[in-house]
């Protein structure tokens, strides 16, 4: 009967005994955590109350495009496919003309300038010359509305202004030949108002 009595008291110390170490040790986790805690995030004294201050990431509200009839839907999942192709290209010749842009603006010797512009051609050629020859003529014609969206020119005005009015002039000549042209502008309000809204959509992760 002792012997049970005793082996009782020593099961309830360990219990007793692993109970204070689990709470000590959570007690210890949390406050460490509210310490990594109180290091990230800002606060603010309201009352004489410490009350957490976080800056959320805003969430664009993208409402449903309306479509007209069921022609305008089925275009609309097109221009989304087309789109999602077309964009990083058009987006990356945005990069590199205003690094072009940026770099001319520091070279005063026009046969400096020649010189940049020879090499900053051969570079672009090489780099987007197999994937763009993959495109389609409406993704052609996609990507010649999107690189003004993204540069403020347009594909003529870029032409012109590294390669000279002549060059401008005869890839025009051939665009035309192809149902494209150069000069087309983006307008985000009317007639490109679909790829703007796919485009918010791609944006914030949404397709």
């Amino acid at each position: 009967m002792l012997n049970t009595c005793k082996n009782i008291l020593k099961r309830s110390a360990l219990i007793t005994a692993l109970l204070v170490y689990s709470l000590t040790n959570s007690s210890i986790e949390s406050q460490e955590l509210a310490d990594s805690i109180n290091l990230i995030l800002q606060h603010r004294i309201v009352n004489h109350d410490t009350i957490p201050h976080v800056n959320l990431k805003e969430v664009p509200v993208i409402p449903p495009y309306v479509f007209k009839n069921k022609r305008a839907k089925r275009h609309y999942g097109k221009l989304v496919r087309n789109v999602k192709k077309v964009l990083p290209y058009a987006r990356s010749a945005g990069e590199k003309v205003n690094t072009i842009n940026a770099d001319l603006a520091l070279l005063t010797n026009e046969k400096e300038k020649k010189t940049y512009l020879k090499k900053a051609e051969k570079e672009l050629f090489d780099e987007f010359e197999a994937p763009l020859r993959k495109l389609t003529f409406s993704q052609g014609r996609l990507l010649i509305k999107l690189i003004n969206r993204e540069t403020g020119n347009t594909t003529y005005d870029l032409i012109k202004q590294f390669k000279g009015g002549v060059s401008a002039f005869f890839w025009q000549g051939i665009a035309r030949l192809f149902g494209s042209n150069l000069k087309s502008e983006y307008h985000a309000e009317s007639e490109d108002k679909m790829i703007e809204h796919i485009i918010l959509l791609i944006d914030s992760g949404i397709i």
